[in-house]
């Protein structure tokens, strides 16, 4: 789901994102315990929003390499 207007305060840089001026993946829980994820240069798009256990394994399978078809 994409969810816009978040708060700006709440936004923090990923651990992942490199020192590159502002040009980085944010992060920041929603206030049902969300996670959402976003593009700094470009918040107006929105942010992908997904529960935590559901992003965990998101990441699990690309790190893995087990999406596809």
């Amino acid at each position: 789901m994409v969810r816009h207007n978040l708060p700006a305060h709440r936004w923090r840089s990923s651990s992942y994102s490199a020192d590159n001026g502002g040009q980085c993946v944010e992060v920041q829980f929603t206030e049902e315990g969300f996670l959402a994820v976003g593009d700094s240069k470009d918040r107006a798009r929105g942010a992908l929003v997904s529960d935590p256990i559901s992003w965990s394994n998101f990441i699990r399978a690309v790190k893995n390499a087990r999406l596809g078809p």
